[in-house]
């Protein structure tokens, strides 16, 4: 179950931001005795792999606190941040860390299984941010695009840490998830009427 959790939690990370989870996993790996990634993730932890992912994040985090170049970033990464999801949740589920001891009990075959949850958890979170980005944007003139971006790169750091160190707390991000989709689709109809409230009354004028 933990492993389950962990590679969840990795890749919901990952819908959030592409690299945080993976360059957490590399220098957790290359670094410290915390992550012990399996034989064929081991590339996450190679210098090069961790330089390159570094160089990708900075990029990323610029890109996604800029009013409408974050909305051209979230098409873009509608294909990476599913990918990275995919990666994080194999290399995540299948790393020996300080509550995982045996990996190999979870996903003992079919290796491209993980892959492909990883794939669609991220891909799922990813939706949902970009589906929220616009109204957030819409609502606050573009101001809260920094804002919004900042939180979210925090909670993907919060949630990477928290699903190799401290899994079961996933759970309590799964929860907010449900909460916050509700919201999320009731915000954009209210945003339908107003718009559609706004162009009648201008067709009064």
């Amino acid at each position: 179950m933990l492993e389950v959790l962990t590679g969840s939690g990795l890749a919901a990370s990952a819908g959030l931001n592409a690299y945080i989870p993976l360059l957490l996993m590399g220098l957790l790996s290359r670094y410290t005795d915390l992550v012990e990634l399996p034989s064929g993730w081991q590339w996450l932890g190679n210098g090069w792999v961790v330089l390159i992912l570094a160089v990708l994040l900075a990029v990323e985090v610029v890109a996604d606190k800029v009013p409408v170049v974050d909305h051209v970033n979230d098409v873009v990464q509608t294909v990476v941040r599913p990918t990275a999801g995919g990666l994080a949740f194999g290399a995540g589920a299948g790393s020996e860390t300080v509550t995982v001891s045996d990996p190999d009990t979870f996903f003992s075959t079919h290796q491209w299984v993980p892959v492909v949850v990883g794939v669609l958890i991220a891909l799922g979170v990813h939706l949902l941010k970009a589906a929220a980005r616009p109204v957030i944007n819409a609502t606050t003139a573009g101001v809260g695009a920094p804002v919004a971006s900042t939180a979210e790169d925090a909670t993907s750091v919060v949630m990477s840490v928290v699903a190799l160190l401290l899994p079961v707390l996933v759970l309590v991000f799964l929860a907010g998830l449900v909460i916050f989709v509700p919201w999320l689709f009731r915000r954009r109809r209210e945003r339908r009427r107003e718009r559609a409230a706004a162009r009648e009354a201008g067709f009064r004028v």
